[in-house]
């Protein structure tokens, strides 16, 4: 899951632990470059944002201010990567190149998602509790300042611009909601207390929304919305961190545990057919899915040992992005044909 909105609603996982090899990713001889964006832990033990472009690591932040990269997009020869500094800035990267879209220092501001359509820069995040959404560094405001809330993804087909977040209310602590061009619908089920969006993909006409909802017994349901229509990918214990949808296939990264003490389980959701990337031997995540050809990737990372190991399994085969030296990990992959 992006960890700014893990962060924004606190709900962190409680992390320590992890150790493991350094592997590249095995696409050396491929056609295709493999973009992560995520986090790495220094000796210092504060979050530095970082991009890998084929398992080789750029460090964004210089180690300073807690840092996170949420999400990367590339268009053309441009690479763009957005997140937060210090907990209260939305940044966007281009090139490296740092871009800031707040100035405020509001807590809790950040960037969690980007979308290059022609030549505009689609940006979603939050400025403190309030919903942006930025084009080309223009903020707009999707929510007022009465409740929280936050836009965790975006997304442009044609000429409309698709956002899925969340926002606060008096009867739920929070609603998944998309914003259609900045028309606001409300996707949440009635007897949900607290539920949020994590990701949204347009194919076609279909719009997609990955989420998940508390049902009231302390239990996270994992969802995907069809169209408004929801469905849900898990009984409990569970999140749905990000959707894609190639072909008639849909994808979707989980998040599961068995039980409340059980250790979670990353697993990838493909038309009601669920594969375990991992077995509850350590905590583990899937952040983000993404399809290139045949090949289906996951980005997410396990906690092996003492620290988080940032990891991308390709086809249901993990590669190990760091060596579980410091805490790691990914929120974000994108896969660019040459």
């Amino acid at each position: 899951m992006n960890r700014l909105n893990l962060f924004v609603i606190g709900l962190y996982f409680s992390a320590a632990l992890c150790t493991g090899c350094n592997d590249k990713p095995d696409n050396e001889n491929e056609n295709v470059d493999v973009y992560l964006a995520g986090w790495e832990r220094n000796s210092q033990e504060v979050h530095v944002a970082v991009l890998w472009k084929n398992g080789e690591p750029q460090y964004l932040t210089d180690g300073t201010d807690w840092a996170d990269a949420s999400f990367v997009y590339v268009s053309g020869d441009d690479v763009y990567v957005v997140g937060s500094i210090g907990g209260n800035t939305a940044v966007l990267w281009k090139n490296g190149e740092p871009q800031n879209l707040t100035d405020d220092g509001n807590f809790f501001s950040g960037a969690s998602s980007v979308f290059v359509s022609g030549n505009d820069v689609f940006v979603a995040g939050c400025d403190g509790i309030i919903s942006r959404l930025w084009r080309n560094g223009v903020a707009q405001s999707l929510t007022e300042e009465n409740f929280s809330s936050n836009a965790a993804s975006v997304f442009v087909s044609d000429n409309d611009v698709f956002v899925a977040g969340w926002k606060g209310s008096f009867e739920r602590g929070s609603d998944v909601t998309l914003w259609k061009n900045g028309v606001a619908q409300n996707l949440s089920d009635t007897p949900d207390l607290i539920s949020r969006a994590t990701s949204v993909f347009v194919s076609g006409c279909d719009v997609y929304v990955a989420g998940l909802a508390y049902n009231g017994e302390d239990r996270s349901v994992a969802k995907l919305w069809k169209n408004g229509v929801a469905q849900n990918l898990s009984s409990g214990y569970a999140e749905a961190n990000s959707v894609y949808v190639s072909g008639n296939d849909v994808y979707v990264t989980l998040t599961e545990r068995n039980g409340v003490s059980s250790n979670s389980v990353a697993k990838l959701w493909k038309n009601g057919m669920v594969q375990n990337l991992t077995f509850g031997t350590n905590w583990a995540e899937a952040n983000s899915v993404f399809v290139a050809g045949n090949d289906v990737y996951v980005a997410g990372a396990e906690l092996i040992a003492t620290n988080w190991v940032a990891k991308l399994w390709k086809n249901g085969v993990a590669q190990n992005l760091t060596d579980g030296t410091n805490s790691a990990g990914i929120n974000s992959v994108f896969v660019k044909i040459k």
